[in-house]
């Protein structure tokens, strides 16, 4: 009931794009200072909102982008300007003092969504939906969509682990890293967007 082959590469194209690794000092980043208990729902709170975006698309995308007359290429650019305004905030320290309002907010956007759920994601997720044949092509690709989403918060629930080791001088230093990292993210994605853009006309 498993294609092994839709599965790989599905899983493999997610990971890639979703960046386990790479998510987890941005994720450290934005939910520093917050208590470990809050940590750890806004990991699962991000994972589930990322699953259920990408599943909304997964099933309905073609129709939603269709409806709304929104391109691919819109989609990018305005996930990378909101990434953008997230990276210069983690930059300027603005998100050091932990508010109770911006604990889901933060799970929410920007990691629930365009961080893992971005563009690329939602994109490599509707056309593996297309391609998908008969029973065991569909079990396949929402078996790698299902397994990716247990990595990511697997990943960012064990590391704030990371935390406890590299203190509170540490944590600032991984918001930082984190704000640029992000800032290049945005920026190669709005980058992304225009080029299509472009080519496109």
């Amino acid at each position: 009931m498993l294609d092994v082959a839709v599965f790989g590469s599905l899983f493999l194209t997610l990971f890639v794009i979703m960046d386990p690794p790479g998510i987890t000092p941005i994720f450290l980043g934005l939910t520093a200072g917050r208590p470990a208990k809050v940590q750890k729902r806004m990991a699962f709170q991000a994972v589930c909102v990322a699953g259920g975006v990408i599943t909304v698309f997964g099933l309905l995308g073609h129709q939603i982008l269709a409806y709304l007359h929104v391109s691919v290429p819109a989609l990018m650019i305005a996930g990378g300007l909101l990434l953008l305004l997230i990276a210069l905030d983690l930059l300027t320290g603005k998100t050091d003092e932990p508010k109770q309002t911006k604990d889901v907010n933060v799970a929410l956007v920007p990691l629930g969504m365009p961080l893992l759920a971005g563009p690329g994601a939602i994109v490599s997720v509707i056309l593996a939906v297309q391609k998908a044949d008969g029973v065991t092509g569909q079990v396949s690709v929402w078996s790698a969509i299902l397994a990716i989403h247990v990595v990511l918060w697997l990943v960012m629930r064990y590391s704030l682990l990371i935390i406890r080791v590299i203190k509170d001088g540490g944590v600032v230093l991984v918001t930082r890293l984190a704000g640029m990292m992000l800032s290049a993210i945005a920026v190669q994605q709005i980058i992304n967007g225009v080029t299509q853009v472009v080519q496109g006309g």
